[in-house]
């Protein structure tokens, strides 16, 4: 994949498809685009929370910082747990990459090691979050949260990480495009001179990278997997990271990072048309996925804060009874009604989704099944509400599924309580860094 030379790091595609301002832009809506795309919870503490979670399992993966940047090769010959930049690999790789995950009320981190033959889960640090620190993906108190950064990076005790990070939100374009088959040195003009038509972007301010999905095909036009993101969203992220003491190896897209780790733990959904829901705090990430690529990718602008804040509004409950109901086990009849409204918009989104993609492609099939991740995936009752609005099943994807994972005690909470959180970052480590 072809990439400016403006930086060291870069943006990766996903495997499987393969500015000093103190406020980041609102992550609202991923445009709907091709081929692959957090609840958070104040825990009762300041101080970084670390889970070392206790479950066998089996592997990881990655992306970098400004650049964007594909490996070459079509995404079925992707190595699901090797994702690193091409023009890095003659140095070898290190054997430990650390994901971080920032979001509105929590920053993730997970810690991949990947000197064995299946890399493995060695530490979560979770650290939390004013909830007014981010809202709807804006930083709204820039020092907090470099603070939670550099508490979580100082909780890992690395010396020198390679950290993984992220970018998304509606200044992220992912989308699926089909051109003229032309020649590898034709490709990169064409496919600029084709993405000023789909990106409603001044193609001055953005980094711009492609995936060619059937390099070897023989029909008259090919598929690309075309990805641009603002580069100034690039540079407030990583200004915020370098305010933290962290130096990003790699700066990965959300939508990526997440199919990276759902993915290598569900490869049966690699086939057919699947859906997957990332139900955070503020925004919930969708991802279709078409035999294993990622075809749509869109934020729908619900998650559980909006949940508590029904809650707190219709019951009269405190933030923390609130907050106890969703994050607990049992569906008590105060969550009837919140199910119904925000499941409503969730199956919504999804719909509306579906019916784009049937309405543009001619081969789009129907879609076989829903899984959630996030947070807002363990609110009792939510999935099979889903699973009966929608007519179709709808279960939980765990990042640990097939993950293997390093032995230890499980120090304060359960595997099933840290799982669903957990998507994403391990979706970042599973990067490989050269």
């Amino acid at each position: 994949m072809k990439s400016s030379p403006r930086d060291s790091t870069a943006i990766a595609l996903p495997r499987d498809a393969s500015t000093t301002a103190q406020r980041e832009p609102k992550v609202s809506q991923i445009l709907p685009l091709a081929g692959g795309d957090p609840l958070l919870v104040a825990l009762p503490r300041s101080s970084p929370v670390v889970w070392r979670v206790n479950r066998p399992t089996s592997q990881v993966k990655v992306s970098s910082a400004i650049c964007v940047m594909l490996c070459p090769g079509s995404p079925r010959s992707y190595d699901h747990h090797r994702a690193t930049p091409c023009r890095m690999q003659l140095f070898g790789r290190k054997k430990t990459t650390i994901g971080l995950d920032i979001g509105s009320g929590l920053v993730k981190a997970a810690v991949i090691d990947h000197a064995g033959a299946t890399p493995e889960l060695t530490k979560v640090i979770i650290t939390p979050l004013n909830e007014n620190a981010i809202v709807e993906g804006e930083i709204m108190d820039h020092a907090m949260v470099a603070d939670a950064i550099r508490q979580t990076m100082e909780a890992i005790g690395a010396k020198k990480p390679d950290v993984v990070a992220a970018v998304g939100g509606r200044d992220v374009i992912v989308k699926k495009i089909q051109v003229e088959r032309v020649k590898d040195a034709q490709a990169q003009e064409l496919i600029r001179w084709e993405a000023e038509q789909h990106v409603p972007f001044d193609m001055e301010s953005v980094e711009l990278d492609h995936q060619i999905l059937d390099p070897d095909g023989d029909s008259l036009e090919m598929n690309v997997l075309l990805v641009a993101a603002k580069r100034d969203l690039i540079e407030i992220k990583r200004h915020l990271l370098t305010d933290a003491g962290v130096s990003p190896k790699i700066m990965d897209v959300d939508a990526f990072a997440l199919h990276n780790a759902f993915a290598m733990n569900y490869p049966d959904a690699m086939q057919g048309v699947v859906a997957l829901l990332n139900i955070g705090n503020d925004v919930t990430s969708l991802n279709i996925l078409d035999d294993g690529v990622p075809i749509l990718t869109r934020d729908l602008t619900v998650g559980t804060r909006r949940m508590r804040e029904d809650l707190q509004r219709d019951h009269g409950l405190s933030s923390e009874e609130a907050e106890q109901l969703v994050r607990g086990f049992d569906r008590t009849p105060a969550l009837n009604d919140v199910i119904a409204s925000r499941g409503e918009e969730l199956a919504v989104g999804l719909e509306r989704a579906m019916s784009f993609l049937a309405s543009s492609s001619r081969h789009y099939g129907q879609t076989r099944a829903v899984f959630a991740c996030g947070g807002g995936s363990r609110t009792p009752g939510l999935l099979p509400w889903l699973g009966e609005r929608l007519r179709m099943p709808v279960q939980p994807a765990n990042p640990l599924a097939r993950l293997a994972v390093r032995d230890g005690a499980m120090e304060f909470l359960s595997t099933d309580e840290v799982a669903p959180l957990l998507m994403l970052p391990v979706g970042l480590a599973l990067r490989t860094v050269s």
